[in-house]
């Protein structure tokens, strides 16, 4: 009987380097298709961190522009109000109530604000003739 099963045993090895070598290609495959996710979930991450970094330098500036905007006296905002382009920036000055102002800025390109507030000016007191 151990003369029958020595045959099959060579056969069984004879069949396993070829499957040795396809577990090699698949495992290679698999590490080379997580290693390429790793790398492009790394180059998403840094442009997702450069984005918010720009972001909030173009929110820094408009801020700065805003706080310009709010010395503004009540006859400057008379002046502007509605939309207009103010150098990079957009800028929507609104009065809904005789003493307040609602004032955003929002980028050129874009339509959404990007800073906002409102300003409160008192009416002047006309003085008699």
């Amino acid at each position: 009987m151990r003369r029958r099963n020595v045959p099959q045993r060579s056969a069984r090895r004879a069949a396993r380097p070829g499957m040795v070598l396809l577990e090699v290609i698949v495992a290679m495959t698999i590490l080379a298709v997580g290693g390429a996710s790793l790398v492009a979930l790394a180059s998403a991450s840094l442009d997702a961190v450069r984005r918010a970094y720009a972001a909030e330098e173009d929110a820094t500036r408009a801020s700065a522009f805003l706080d310009a905007v709010a010395l503004w006296p009540r006859a400057d905002l008379d002046r502007h109000l509605g939309s207009r382009a103010e150098g990079p920036w957009r800028l929507e000055i609104e009065r809904p109530e005789p003493t307040l102002y609602e004032v955003s800025v929002s980028d050129s390109a874009h339509d959404h604000p990007i800073v906002a507030t409102a300003l409160y000016r008192p009416e002047v007191a006309h003085a008699a003739p």
